[in-house]
């Protein structure tokens, strides 16, 4: 973490951010559905959930296992969420090898 993306916080109050929020509140909405339209990673802005379903994650053990370093290393440097990874990855060969039912 650079020490630009840092805020600090001290007793008599937080410092001013970046953040040119004159500038922020002058975009209209307009510009913004411009920016939208032509920008080509936007998702579609009109979702319907009404069909959307609660999927309650299964509770997971807490273990201990012992993992080389390399293999380790490689799920670590994807960043935050390693272990679920690791999991998903496990439950991909059990599927692949006709066990489990979830």
């Amino acid at each position: 973490m650079s020490e630009k993306s840092i805020t600090h916080t001290t007793l008599q109050g937080r410092r001013q951010g970046r953040t040119d929020h004159t500038a922020l509140k002058a975009v209209t909405d307009e510009t913004i559905a411009e920016r939208v339209a032509s920008d080509p990673d936007a998702g579609p802005l009109d979702i319907d959930w009404s069909k959307a379903e609660l999927v309650i994650p299964q509770r997971k053990a807490a273990i201990s296992i012992r993992l080389d370093e390399d293999v380790l290393d490689f799920f670590k440097r994807s960043g935050a969420g390693y272990q679920s990874r690791i999991n998903a990855v496990l439950r991909s060969y059990m599927q692949a090898k006709g066990g489990g039912v979830g």
